[in-house]
This record gives C-alpha cells, structure tokens and sequence, in this order.
C-alpha cells in the first residue's frame, strides 16, 4: 500500500522551467555568452552547480558561482509573478492529503526557489516536508533527496512513489528503486520502468483504490 507520495517540483506541481530557462539565458547574456536554441533540454532537471558547470564548460562562463548565482536569481524572481500551479497536479496534491496520503517536495532547486515556487502554488503550510538542493550532499540524479523525503515523513520507500517529469528526477527515482510515474504534462518522453500517466486521476486511482 503507498503511504506517501513524493513530487519533483519544477514542470510537475508547478510550471516553472521555462521562466527559470529564460533567466538563465539573461544571465548567459549578461555575461557576454550567447544562449543556444536548445539551452531547454541541455538543462532542464539538473542541479544548479550541474548548471554551472555545463555553462563554464562548454561557453567559457568565468564568473564566481556566487555571482552567477545572483545574476540567474535577480531575473528569476523579476518573474516570479508569472509562476502557476498545475491545475491538475496541485488538485492531485489536495486531494491526496485530503485522504491522510503523506506528502513532500524534492527538488534540484535550491531553498530560495523552492519556497517562491511553492508559494505561487498554493501548496506553502505549516509542517509541509519539502528537500531542496540545500539539504543534500548530492542532487538528482542521484536518490539521496528521495530516500530524505521518506526518512523525513517517517515512511519506508518502497512504501512511496514518486511523481517526476524530467530523465535526471527519474533516474534518481530508479536509482532509490521506488515506483515512479511522470506527469501528463512532461516535455520528456519517460524512461523504461516510468509510467506515463494519461491523466492525474490515474494517479489518485493508484493511490486510493487500493486503501
């Protein structure tokens, strides 16, 4: 039986990676580097010092991390009031902890995004379990954040499942070996052993039908 559910944030509960894609691209500008068309896809799911790395690596970025932290946070939240929950996503959510299912956030973001994102989704309480970028030594793709989650909600994994739509969030849920699907809403076609849910309402059936 699933006693908790476990949601990747950014392009699952919340529609997020185009405007964080965007002020990565002013950021890239600003500091003199010209953003490819498919700077998307070579970034969305990874983790900001993943980010980082990608950017010195392959366009040359010569700014202080920290710096260059500021310059992709300032753009960001100029947006922030663009931010939307996904309608279906965060009716899931309520409904899930309407029936007692636990619940928690874990996220490549780091804390600051995290709690602007959630907020612009309704989702912010007192008590909610959330794992940012902050709070791990290893991001996706790696499990730590997934098995904190359970360990923070007081479930075993196996008795979770996890809510993604990105390769590296999957590969960290593989990687914890706990169910997984991505949702209707994903931009990325799911990896062998992910379910692409049709609808959110398969997801509520999957979780309560058998309660």
């Amino acid at each position: 039986m699933i006693r908790a559910v476990l949601w990747d944030m950014d392009g699952t509960l919340v529609d997020s990676e185009d405007i964080a894609v965007e002020a990565l691209a002013c950021a890239m500008q600003e500091a003199g580097l010209l953003p490819p068309a498919d700077l998307k896809p070579r970034v969305v799911g990874r983790s900001a010092d993943e980010i980082y790395a990608i950017i010195a690596r392959d366009f040359g970025l010569q700014a202080d991390p920290m710096e260059w932290e500021c310059r992709k946070h300032h753009h960001y939240f100029r947006a922030a009031e663009r931010l939307r929950g996904y309608d279906d996503a965060v009716a899931t959510w309520r409904s899930l902890a309407a029936a007692g299912i636990r619940q928690a956030v874990v996220s490549n973001s780091d804390r600051a995004i995290v709690d602007v994102n959630l907020r612009a989704a309704g989702l912010v309480r007192p008590g909610l379990v959330t794992v940012a970028r902050n709070d791990v030594l290893l991001g996706k793709p790696h499990p730590e954040g997934y098995f904190r989650a359970a360990y923070l909600l007081g479930v075993e994994p196996h008795e979770c499942l996890i809510v993604e739509d990105s390769g590296s969030g999957a590969a960290a849920a593989l990687a914890a070996g706990i169910e997984t699907v991505f949702v209707p809403h994903s931009h990325s076609a799911p990896p062998e052993g992910v379910r692409w849910l049709s609808s959110m309402a398969e997801l509520e059936e999957r979780v309560l039908g058998a309660r």
